[in-house]
């Protein structure tokens, strides 16, 4: 009796938006490939004023680069269009579409710690896995204003209490990915991306991750950068709050923003 077709296999893609991670990106990239069920990583440089986009490229990542500094969602959405792009120009492609595994490119080494996160998604368990981290080893760290202002967001419009709602790295499958589709622009992606998800009645789950990156400082950059977080995290909210109001008035006539 011949064998019957192959069945089809879903293979997971990394998406990795960074700036400005020259010194870290190799280490990045390199501990991401090795992980089992990762068969492609893309690189989306946004705006890097250093050598970020061609270390990548010799570390072995496919490179996008945009000119100007766009924001975390545009360059994750510019890495999930680019992959789609190569994997539509082979159509006897058998892994696709991939799911979706997103990294932060300072994570190094570390990265390789990130093989948890897949299993529930692989095995169909879950639509989206989300890393929760130890204590980090480097000093710095907020207040945990926009952590408390992500946490109880998600939680009053889901009923679901995340750990570490701001947490980057993800796994999800193409069709959580979608769901969340526009992404919610800069620093509010990650708080967008969970409501999106579970509002579209999606599997979402949070796994212990042993993972280590640069930890925003208690400085005016830093105080800066937490300004625009939740800036951008109170206006992710603020837009969902809005769209499920109207759905709740009018199932079916809801607008994504």
């Amino acid at each position: 009796m011949e064998a019957g077709p192959s069945p089809h296999v879903r293979t997971v893609a990394a998406i990795v938006p960074c700036k400005d991670e020259a010194d870290r990106i190799a280490a990045t990239v390199r501990a991401v490939l090795g992980l089992e069920g990762v068969d492609r990583v893309v690189v989306v440089d946004d705006g890097s004023s250093d050598d970020t986009a061609a270390v990548a490229a010799a570390a072995g990542a496919t490179v996008i680069v945009h000119a100007s500094n766009f924001g975390k969602a545009a360059a994750l959405e510019t890495g999930v269009r680019r992959l789609r792009e190569l994997e539509s120009v082979n159509a006897i492609d058998d892994h696709s579409p991939r799911h979706l595994l997103f990294v932060d490119g300072d994570l190094e080494e570390s990265a390789g710690n990130l093989h948890v996160l897949l299993p529930p998604v692989l095995e169909g368990r879950a639509d989206m896995t989300i890393a929760t981290l130890p204590p980090q080893a480097t000093s710095g760290g907020g207040h945990g204003f926009v952590v408390r202002l992500a946490r109880n967001g998600i939680a009053r419009l889901t009923g679901w209490t995340a750990k570490q709602p701001l947490s980057g790295m993800r796994c999800l499958t193409p069709e959580a990915f979608v769901a969340a589709s526009p992404l919610a622009p800069g620093w509010g992606v990650e708080v967008g991306l969970t409501i999106d998800v579970l509002a579209a009645g999606l599997r979402v789950e949070e796994v212990p991750c042993e993972l280590q990156h640069r930890v925003s400082g208690r400085d005016w950059r830093g105080q800066v950068h937490r300004a625009k977080q939740y800036r951008d995290v109170a206006r992710a909210l603020s837009n969902r709050r809005v769209r499920k109001a109207i759905s709740d008035r009018a199932p079916g006539v809801a607008e994504r923003s």
